[in-house]
Parts: structure tokens; sequence; C-alpha cells
């Protein structure tokens, strides 16, 4: 009798383990016919890289990086957007961000303008009291009714790290115009990819903090119909190349007034712009000079 049962339990394991070889056989199989199969159309099984953050798609045109050490050129990232930021200066390089139909909503200004807590240590931190009575705006790059989707997403837009000293008439008037037509343009089906900054010292500001007043802001925007990221862009995409002056007595000008080129603003800033791009597509776009319409 117990030999008996040794004998089927012999078997059992027999049967088991003659499974298990025939299922690590069948997808061995299965993977090397999915492998020529793949061969044959010119694809590959390997794994993808994970997509560029869409907030810094038009690519890093100073090379900022976020090492404590480069205080005038330091990459801060953030969910609404990318930007490089001067310490010397008490301002950003420049703002990057992406602007969809989505991230416009309905949630009130925070209007909570703050210190940049996330900068590291030894970075000075601008205070909206180094504005005050100065005679210049708290100047949004990224603006604040680009992200009104949520209320976090507005109150980031407060940060002081996203600020230049703006006059009244560019911050309020001529900039916020071309603000508005982005935001139709997110509204009517484009997605739209931003650059902004200013270049220039006209004068330094700040209770505390010094802050440079830039002599003039310029902005880039790339648009897109809604669901083409920025490697679908070719030589025939608008771009909107503008350098405003910094300046009062510009109140009613058209923002289209002020329309350059990326390649004039190349030269303005010494950065390097649509990096991400193709070349061919790159000196396309970068000698557009949009019309404004």
């Amino acid at each position: 009798m117990n030999r008996n049962r040794l004998v089927l339990v012999a078997a059992v394991a027999a049967i088991c383990l003659f499974i298990i070889l025939s299922v690590v056989v069948l997808r061995y199989v299965g993977r090397r016919a999915a492998t020529n199969a793949n061969a044959g159309t010119g694809t590959t099984t390997t794994t993808r890289r994970a997509p560029v953050n869409p907030n810094a798609a038009l690519g890093n045109p100073s090379d900022a990086r976020s090492d404590a050490s480069v205080k005038n050129n330091y990459l801060l990232v953030k969910p609404q957007y990318t930007l490089s930021y001067n310490d010397e200066k008490g301002e950003p390089n420049w703002v990057s961000w992406r602007l969809q139909a989505s991230d416009i909503g309905t949630v009130e200004r925070q209007n909570n303008f703050h210190p940049e807590q996330s900068l590291p240590a030894g970075f000075r931190r601008v205070t909206p009291d180094d504005y005050t009575g100065t005679g210049f705006d708290r100047g949004h790059v990224c603006n604040s009714k680009d992200r009104t989707a949520t209320e976090a997403d507005n109150s980031e837009t407060f940060s002081m790290a996203n600020m230049l000293p703006q006059t009244p008439d560019l911050n309020r008037q001529v900039w916020e115009s071309l603000e508005s037509y982005s935001r139709t343009l997110a509204q009517q089906g484009y997605d739209l990819y931003i650059i902004a900054g200013g270049y220039g010292s006209a004068k330094t500001i700040g209770r505390t903090n010094k802050v440079n007043v830039p002599t003039n802001c310029w902005k880039i925007v790339v648009v897109l119909p809604r669901g083409r990221d920025l490697s679908q862009a070719d030589k025939t995409t608008r771009v909107i190349a503008v350098d405003m002056p910094n300046t009062q007595s510009i109140a009613h000008d058209p923002w289209a007034k002020y329309a350059t080129t990326v390649r004039d603003l190349e030269q303005k800033t010494g950065y390097r712009f649509l990096s991400e791009l193709p070349q061919d597509v790159q000196d396309a776009l970068k000698s557009k000079k949009d019309s404004g319409q």
C-alpha cells in the first residue's frame, strides 16, 4: 500500500512538472514570435521613454540646472510651469508652460503673492513688499488666468519667483492683451506652448531684496491644434514672438505692434529657443513674424 501511494505521488509530481515546463516553453515561443513579427514590421518591443514635461516642451534655453551652486540659472520645476531663476536679479530668466482649454476654469483669483519657499537655502526670497510703492506692478510671467482649473494651480502663479517688475501700461494693457488672445486660442481648440521672460536692466527696486527692472519683456507662443504635441510641429506651425518695452505710454498699443522673430529674441537674450525641434523646422519657425491675426 505504501508503495502504491509512492507511485501515485510520483506520477502526480511528474504531471505537474510537465505542465509547468509546457507553460514556460509556450511563453518563450510566444515572445520569440512577437519579436520576429516586430522585426518584420520595423518596430521594437523596447520600453518607450517617458514623455517630456509639457511645460518644458520648448526646451531649456539657458541650460538651467537644479543645482544650488548655479544661483543665477536655477531650474525650478512645478506642475504649473517650469522656470529658470536668477538669484542676483531676484526674478526668473524665463518661465515656460503649456496652455490648454482644460487649464482655464472658474477658480477665483487667489491674489496670495508670496515668497518662493522651495528655493535652496542661501537664495534671496523676494517678497511682495519689495514691489510696494515702486510704481511697478508684480507682473505675472505665467499668467494667473492661465491656471484657473484649481485653487492650487492659481495660487502657484502668485509665487514671487514668477514675477517681473512691469509698468502698469505693459502689465495691465499690452502684455495682458496677448495673454487674453492666447486664452481665446486655447478655447478655440488649440494647445499653446509658451515661454516668456525679460532682458536688460533699467534700474533696481526692492525694500529688502534688490529686484532688477527689465527694459523689455518678451514672449514666444507656439500654436498647435489640440492634441498635437510639440514634436508634431512643422514649418507651417504658427509662432507668435513679441518684444515689448517695459515703459509707460503704451497702453493703447496693440500687441501685434511688438511682433518680432524668435531669431531676434535669441540675439537679444543669448538663449536658444525651440531646441527640441529638428533643425530645418527650427530655422523655418525662427524666421517667422506673426501678423497678429
